[in-house]
């Protein structure tokens, strides 16, 4: 068995969607400075790198990250590879995703991108507004991309966020997929506990067969 680590290192200067906050770390005691141990104070959004995204982000009265079903968010899952030359994540490539499956991570173009140290990138990889009815049908929970938003859409309607999560799909975005080949594996993402978030930053990992 081996353990890929799929989420982004958050950090000062990371890649945040714009308009989100950026991450701010503030030394409050230093051991340098004769304290006795080292603590600091971060500060970042509830969006920031590989996090989650609850029904809360797009209903106030939607469930909110500290009451989402963590078996949904554990388990078995399948990493789906869309041709790196895609624009969007199409319903060509959800046709893929093996019978039964529940839990998909889509590998895009964007996890290369990632690995090269590229910042952001407004021309990412996003799933199509046309791929959402055939991921409900196949009975899919969790959709995740290497991206830091799910879909692109100019308009500010969101689309794809709202279908998803107002049919009880979670939405795991900010993957880096680079080292994780598709096929199956075991999913382990647990996002932070934050009482009545829109959002949580989370660490995921794939447990490889």
């Amino acid at each position: 068995m081996r353990t890929i680590d799929i989420s982004m290192p958050v950090a000062p200067g990371m890649p945040s969607f714009p308009g989100d906050p950026e991450v701010v770390v503030s030394p409050v005691w230093r051991l340098a400075k004769g304290d006795g141990y080292n603590l600091s104070t971060w500060s970042f959004g509830s969006h920031t790198g590989t996090h989650v995204d609850p029904p809360r982000h797009f209903a106030d009265d939607g469930a909110t990250a500290d009451h989402l079903d963590l078996d949904v968010l554990n388990g078995p899952c399948v990493v789906v590879d869309v041709d790196p030359s895609a624009r969007a994540v199409a319903a060509r490539d959800v046709a893929r995703v093996p019978p039964g499956a529940t839990r998909v991570l889509f590998r895009t173009a964007n996890s290369a991108r990632w690995a090269r140290g590229i910042p952001y990138f407004p021309d990412y990889v996003a799933l199509a507004e046309e791929s959402v009815g055939p991921l409900l049908d196949h009975g899919v929970r969790l959709v995740g991309i290497d991206s830091l938003s799910i879909e692109s859409d100019p308009s500010g309607r969101y689309p794809v966020h709202r279908r998803l999560l107002s049919a009880g799909a979670l939405i795991l975005e900010g993957l880096r997929l680079a080292e994780a080949p598709a096929g199956p594996y075991d999913l382990r993402c647990l996002p932070l506990r934050l009482a009545s978030a829109d959002g949580a930053p989370c660490r995921a990992v794939l447990v490889a067969p």
